[in-house]
């Protein structure tokens, strides 16, 4: 898009079918985006470690796993910049559709994947290269999707509508977990090791297939049309590092609490239940995924009620009540109890609603169209990194160590209460007339 086409544009009161046409496009994308991210870290601590990293203890398997799952989050921001750089020169649609296909082909390409016993060397390293893509994705995704859906949003209402991206995250949890207990069930234990594991993989290309329709039939959102530098900048990137490093900063904080706790709650519990307490992993794939479908409509309630009570007011009441969770989550974990597990998961990923749902209005309020997309992404990406990737590996390393359980709660809950402190610093600098 050209500044010319921007220029002077009023973008037009916004349709209700139309925002509520693209919130459900935003969803759908999301979803699929998610499921393909999630099956990822499933299959990292229930079959990679024998695929990919056979002759390795137990502990040295463990961390490889995590690890080629970490990589993912690595690739993020690199994705964010790059798609962003696209999303705020030829608009979020298009790059949209151009991240599902690359998340879409990479995780169809895992699913075919020769295994150690049969290529050798080259297994781990061709996992590594598609766990890159995904993350690649995934990290121009999030952004794309999160302000196509705020910016066709009526004002009032950023934060409901907002969140609408948000729920492809717990609903791709429950859909990815669902998969495995399918198969899983279908299968037996040997059956599911050895080629079972792969079919929620193969599944991506069908759901690419889906999303694909959707988000081709939404339109390009009002208000980066009618932004009168709107495709105008050359590095978009460049600009937000110039002139809003600290909403970067903001959004570091904000995510990487975020991140942390809902990783550890989604992936980490299933891992750690299984090797160290010795649970049933059917079971505790089982507690993830009623937790998280119970999820769905919190994060509706709670960014519908943001509105009225404030974007970040309603993020710093979430991070004070899951600190109180995140404290006590890994306890809860050590007890080896699966009901108490399920409390800990459950309040982990509850009381974090209050924070991911408007979080997304939040984020994009930060920044002007014209660079929005860049700034968002690259804060949300480099936070995912610092929580998200971080978390399960910090913390099984300090539950290894001398710090033990009460280091690894500690780093916990102050992951989550700095994500706190960079709303309100984000709110802050949201209000300054240079950020809008």
């Amino acid at each position: 898009m050209s500044t010319q086409q921007g220029a002077g544009v009023t973008p037009s009161p916004p349709d209700v079918r139309r925002v509520r046409r693209v919130a459900l496009a935003g969803l759908i994308g999301t979803s699929i985006e998610w499921f393909d991210f999630y099956i990822y870290g499933l299959a990292a601590i229930t079959v990679f470690a024998p695929q990919f990293f056979p002759g390795a203890s137990p502990l040295a398997a463990t961390l490889a796993a995590f690890g080629t799952f970490a990589v993912g989050f690595v690739a993020r921001p690199v994705g964010g910049v790059l798609f962003g750089h696209l999303g705020d020169r030829i608009g979020r649609r298009n790059t949209l559709v151009a991240t599902l296909l690359t998340m879409g082909g990479a995780t169809f390409l895992i699913g075919v994947l020769p295994n150690y016993a049969t290529i050798g060397v080259a297994a781990p390293v061709l996992l590594v290269a598609m766990r890159v893509l995904q993350g690649f994705a995934v990290g121009g995704e999030w952004g794309g999707a999160v302000l196509i859906s705020v910016e066709h949003a009526p004002e009032g209402r950023r934060g409901f509508y907002g969140s609408f991206p948000q729920l492809g995250v717990p609903i791709g949890l429950v859909a990815s977990n669902a998969a495995f207990l399918l198969v899983a069930g279908l299968l037996s234990a040997e059956d599911f090791q050895s080629w079972g594991w792969r079919v929620p993989f193969l599944l991506s290309a069908v759901l690419v297939g889906v999303g694909l329709y959707v988000r081709l039939r939404i339109e390009e959102s009002p208000e980066f049309v009618a932004a009168p530098r709107a495709g105008s900048m050359r590095l978009p990137i460049a600009t937000v590092l110039r002139e809003h490093f600290p909403q970067v900063l903001c959004g570091i904080a904000l995510f990487g609490g975020i991140t942390a706790v809902g990783y550890m709650a989604a992936t980490f519990a299933i891992q750690y239940g299984t090797s160290q307490v010795g649970l049933s992993r059917t079971a505790l794939i089982a507690v993830v995924l009623a937790v998280s479908v119970l999820e769905v409509p919190l994060i509706l309630w709670v960014s519908s009620m943001s509105d009225r009570w404030g974007h970040a007011r309603t993020i710093m009441f979430g991070a004070l009540a899951t600190a109180v969770a995140a404290a006590a989550f890994l306890p809860l974990l050590a007890s080896a109890s699966i009901l108490l597990i399920a409390v800990a998961v459950a309040a982990a990923r509850w009381f974090s609603a209050p924070m991911w749902g408007p979080s997304a209005a939040l984020a994009a309020s930060c920044y002007p169209p014209e660079i929005r997309y860049s700034g968002s992404s690259v804060g949300y990406q480099l936070g995912s990194i610092f929580g998200g990737a971080l978390a399960p590996i910090l913390s099984t390393l300090l539950l290894a160590s001398p710090a033990g359980l009460a280091g690894a709660s500690a780093y916990l809950t102050g992951m989550v209460l700095l994500s706190g402190v960079g709303a309100v610093a984000a709110d802050r600098l949201a209000r300054r007339p240079a950020a809008g």
